[in-house]
């Protein structure tokens, strides 16, 4: 199940997480740069209990962080799925859209389908070859793919998807102030 959730955050908190998101550091992970910044302690738990909340259950935190892609910074495609984060397999993932849209056209998340696995890596088949594959040699070769649908990009929408979901920012270039999202995975 998907599920979108606009205005998700109160004004004043953010107002204060777009003040604070202005020293995004490289992250080389050797196949991909990132730029990110570390979530305070405080806004990640008020993030999980309020998605605990909201699925009226328990959440666990796998991996959290503030993430910027820009029209220089994160250009690639990169397709993929989050089905192995912090060698975890996490059950959901959520995107929470803090900038102001900087595009007119349609930008925000993307759902694709892959021409041999569909919309999404079924764990029982999930190797790390066949993980490490689609990650490296598939993620920009859009012959391999096919566009489902687009989340429209709206400030302050929160986006829950399963992990295992084939996605990626779209389009692949962002706007010169940066397209800011808070994401998390969890179980």
């Amino acid at each position: 199940m998907i599920y979108i959730i606009d205005n998700f955050l109160q004004n004043n908190i953010l107002s204060k997480l777009n003040n604070y998101l202005v020293d995004f550091k490289e992250f080389d992970t050797g196949n991909k740069k990132f730029w990110i910044m570390d979530s305070p302690e405080n806004f990640t738990s008020y993030m999980t209990n309020k998605i605990s909340n909201i699925e009226n259950k328990k959440i666990i935190n796998i991996l959290s962080f503030f993430r910027i892609a820009t029209d220089e910074l994160d250009t690639d495609w990169r397709i993929h799925c989050d089905s192995i984060i912090n060698n975890q397999l996490p059950e959901r993932a959520i995107v929470l859209y803090l900038s102001e849209p900087g595009l007119d056209e349609l930008n925000g998340t993307a759902l694709w389908e892959h021409n041999e696995h569909g919309c999404k890596l079924e764990y029982e088949d999930l190797t790390s070859n066949k993980f490490d594959d689609l990650i490296l040699n598939q993620a920009n070769d859009l012959s391999k793919w096919k566009l489902s649908s687009v989340v429209g990009y709206k400030q302050n929408r929160l986006l829950s998807y399963p992990s295992n979901y084939f996605h990626s920012k779209y389009p692949n270039k962002c706007w010169e102030k940066g397209r800011k999202v808070f994401v998390m995975f969890y179980k």
